[in-house]
């Protein structure tokens, strides 16, 4: 299955940006090697069957077993790469999943499960270990969540998710979405330290989670890391362009992130926003 999903990792990254709208598919490429070759590279050795561990002196066994059917809803940001990153965990434990995609992803996902199916079934796996919901809603999702046959969910996803399928009844891993600050003190490299940062926010026009969201200087060095952030192609907004982002790129009555702004280069945003900004600019 790693192989199939790592031979596919271009294909499935152009479909992934085609369908979304969101992202750099070349850094799709990327992420999809992280999804399956680092993935498989972690858990390649793991045992997951049968006895695990021995302790002689207390007398214990440990043996593992599958939990049941696993439930996973994937993120419009990181749709073949999540899919393909779970869908290999839950059949080295030898469990079944359900993948449910974001409405706006479905091609993408659906090829991605075809990819992985194919690749089971050709090596062994029961017939319908790996089965995708083409059509659902969040009343379905719930109930998917809350099944009493269901054993896990893994979401991934906006914070309301997450909370519902904490709130299932049913075990659940969620992660949401990411909101990660970063300090800058007097004892860093301020240039490496800028383009780190750089790098990171600009990989996949910040679909990722962890990337950086705010950046905090120490005072005795705000002007020079201000300046290597000029000089590596960051634009800084007046008080006016800042009010017009703003307004764009948050709904003022939920505090939510504007879909429109999610995975989009600096032209684009800038210029649904209103605002005028240098054709170069990295970040805003």
């Amino acid at each position: 299955m790693f192989l199939a999903g790592f031979s596919e990792r271009i294909r499935l990254a152009k479909l992934a940006r085609e369908e979304t709208g969101m992202g750099i598919w070349q850094h799709k490429v990327i992420k999809n090697v992280v999804g399956t070759q680092l993935v498989y590279d972690d858990i390649r050795d793991e045992k997951t069957v049968g006895v695990i561990s021995e302790d002689p002196v207390r007398g214990i066994v440990e043996i593992a077993q599958p939990l049941g059917p696993i439930f996973a809803i994937i993120p419009t940001t990181n749709p073949t790469s999540t899919i393909m990153f779970k869908v290999l965990i839950a059949m080295k434990t030898r469990n079944p999943i359900i993948i449910s995609p974001p409405r706006s992803a479905v091609k993408c996902c659906s090829e991605t499960v075809e990819v992985c199916y194919r690749a089971a079934i050709g090596a062994g796996a029961p017939e319908d270990c790996i089965q995708i919901v083409t059509k659902s809603s969040r009343e379905m999702t719930q109930a998917f969540m809350a099944h009493k046959d269901l054993a896990l969910t893994l979401a991934t996803g906006g914070t309301g998710m997450v909370r519902a399928a904490y709130s299932s009844g049913n075990p659940a891993i969620g992660v949401g979405p990411g909101n990660v600050p970063v300090l800058i003190d007097s004892s860093a490299d301020v240039s490496f330290a800028v383009s780190s940062i750089i790098a990171s926010k600009t990989f996949d026009n910040g679909t990722i989670c962890a990337s950086e969201q705010s950046v905090v200087v120490e005072r005795s060095i705000s002007d020079k890391v201000r300046d290597e952030f000029v000089k590596q192609g960051c634009y800084f907004l007046d008080e006016s362009q800042k009010e017009k982002l703003s307004a764009f790129a948050f709904s003022q009555a939920r505090g939510t992130m504007n879909p429109e702004v999610v995975g989009q280069p600096v032209a684009v945003i800038a210029e649904r926003a209103g605002i005028e900004v240098s054709p170069e600019a990295r970040i805003l």
